[in-house]
């Protein structure tokens, strides 16, 4: 046996693992269905390869070279459509099509050229190389990539080329072979599988890689996330806290945190059962959801209480914004109450001290909290712990009194 057939029997085996692995990938995460297009089109590598080896033992082997062909470029075609449902872009579906048809078209054109013609070589070449292209196009589209994105992008792009480069390789190592019979046999054929394989291989890995990646993430994401609000979980949130505030103290920012408890919220489950205490939760978190900005972090921290970070923001404008959480939730209808009861919360709202922990300004913030519970509920209180605070409380005083600052 020849190294090339050796070669094409382990492009074969790879091609068939490689499939199997998309297939697992999509099996254990169902929201994958990149993993599943792109199994199908390693099925289809493995069709072509069985094709390449079974050549040598047809009389005339015009036909399964153009159906072997078209096998690899229906391969490429499968691949990109996982590339593009992978990236979330609009796979080039009608575009594909014409080129599929056009370069099947071209290889059976060129059948009866001289095995040794350029232009033969090209046409069975060029058309992977342009699906190729189209595939770094598709990753390129997307606005928001990784470095491993941009790197599976270039190594798309040195695949293609390698296409390009091939038909100057078979004229610099003697051709591929008087016949297709004896393509195998040629020191092309040994150079091309390899690349072939290495490239294959290289452009599997990388994306199986990044399938994989984000599935961890997005497992990651569903265990800091809770159910029923869809907002972070205790966990999740204090993880994300913990690092939004490290950072807005690099940069010299202030942080404040706002925790929201809501009132009476057992007599909402005893009188309206437990679906309508639900709805009650899923109103306030898809509010503050909607009122939190891209940098702020909100979480549902315990049963009915809520807390949200807010940094680049000071004591004074995190109460406006718990005042404006506080005066909505208030006014916001939710289903399954009577229509005259209305939902209140009551807040606490602390600063970040220098040198502070996340577990000390929620253990402030708390306080706070509970003095607001003290005080009647629905309403807003805040920690008396820094001159934030106090410059605050005497602005509020002198407001009462009808003078100005």
């Amino acid at each position: 046996m020849g190294s090339a057939v050796f070669i094409l029997a382990i492009n074969m085996s790879v091609a068939g693992l490689l499939a199997t692995a998309f297939f697992l990938v999509g099996l254990y995460d169902r929201s994958q269905s990149a993993s599943r297009w792109l199994a199908f089109a390693y099925l289809c590598g493995v069709g072509y390869y069985a094709v390449e080896a079974a050549i040598p033992f047809f009389e005339d082997a015009r036909l399964p070279v153009v159906f072997g062909f078209a096998m690899f470029l229906g391969a490429t075609v499968l691949f990109n459509a996982g590339v593009a449902r992978k990236y979330g872009v609009s796979c080039p579906w009608r575009l594909m099509g014409v080129l599929f048809v056009l370069f099947v078209a071209a290889v059976a054109a060129v059948q009866d050229l001289p095995r040794h013609a350029f232009p033969r070589m090209m046409a069975y070449q060029a058309p992977f190389a342009v699906m190729q292209v189209i595939a770094v196009a598709i990753v390129l589209s997307r606005r928001t990539r990784r470095i491993i994105d941009t790197a599976f992008a270039l190594l798309l792009a040195a695949s293609a080329l390698h296409f390009i480069l091939k038909p100057f390789l078979a004229q610099a190592v003697g051709g591929w072979g008087a016949d297709p019979q004896a393509y195998l046999h040629s020191n092309y054929a040994l150079f091309s599988q390899t690349a072939g394989a290495v490239f294959a291989m290289a452009v599997a890995l990388t994306m199986l890689v990044i399938l994989i990646r984000d599935t961890l993430l997005e497992m990651a994401a569903r265990s800091e996330t809770d159910a029923l609000s869809g907002l972070l979980n205790r966990r999740g949130f204090e993880r994300r806290a913990d690092a939004a505030m490290a950072a807005a103290v690099d940069q010299g920012l202030p942080v404040s945190l706002v925790i929201a408890d809501i009132d009476h919220f057992k007599s909402v489950n005893d009188t309206y059962g437990h679906a309508a205490g639900d709805n009650v939760i899923a109103a306030f978190a898809a509010f503050l959801g909607t009122a939190a900005s891209n940098h702020h972090v909100a979480g549902r921290i315990g049963g009915e209480e809520f807390a949200i970070v807010l940094p680049g923001t000071n004591l004074m404008a995190a109460r406006l914004f718990a005042e404006g959480a506080r005066s909505a939730l208030a006014a916001m209808p939710v289903e399954g109450l009577a229509e005259d009861r209305r939902v209140t919360a009551s807040f606490g709202v602390a600063e970040l001290l220098p040198g502070e922990s996340v577990s000390s300004l929620m253990r402030r913030a708390d306080a706070a909290l509970y003095e607001a519970k003290n005080s009647g509920r629905d309403c807003v209180r805040i920690s008396g712990d820094t001159p934030t605070a106090r410059a605050w409380e005497l602005r509020s005083a002198l407001r009462r009194n009808g003078q100005s600052q």
